[in-house]
């Protein structure tokens, strides 16, 4: 009987914890589309503590730290998304952007064809990223 009841309270705990780890995100996710970013920064962390492997919460605090102008807070958040989530196409888009703002055209270029590999739904972004390199190389020639 003793066992049973500590079957019983260990999934309940369980059961709870799995909800606070979603509450923490969505709620986390509503501060952020609100614009309350230190908010919601805290919520993100707080659900990775329940969380380690939520590639999500990762990905909002790059974009976060992007509008803070934290660039190795970002930089972190987005390679720790795409190590969790390989196929992340935002994270990946991000990181690409990152190298091409600190104009590392090479790395950028690198990491445009892996995109072209993973792209599903932001495979319009290839375009872009092709203009900004090929503006690069125009500039780089003359």
């Amino acid at each position: 009987m003793r066992y049973l009841i500590l079957i019983l309270t260990f999934f309940l705990l369980s059961i709870v914890a799995k909800a606070n780890e979603n509450n923490f995100f969505n709620e986390a996710k509503n501060l952020f589309d609100k614009e309350k970013y230190e908010d919601s920064k805290f919520l993100f962390h707080r659900n990775i503590v329940y969380n380690p492997k939520d590639s999500a919460s990762y990905l909002y605090l790059a974009k976060i730290f992007k509008i803070e102008e934290d660039k190795r807070q970002e930089e972190k958040n987005i390679k720790t998304t795409l190590l969790l989530d390989p196929k992340n196409e935002e994270a990946m888009f991000l990181l690409i952007d990152m190298e091409l703002e600190r104009s590392n055209f090479s790395k950028a270029d690198e990491l445009s064809k892996d995109f072209k590999k993973i792209c599903v739904n932001m495979c319009e972004k290839i375009a872009s990223i092709e203009n900004r390199l090929k503006d690069f190389e125009n500039k780089d020639a003359s």
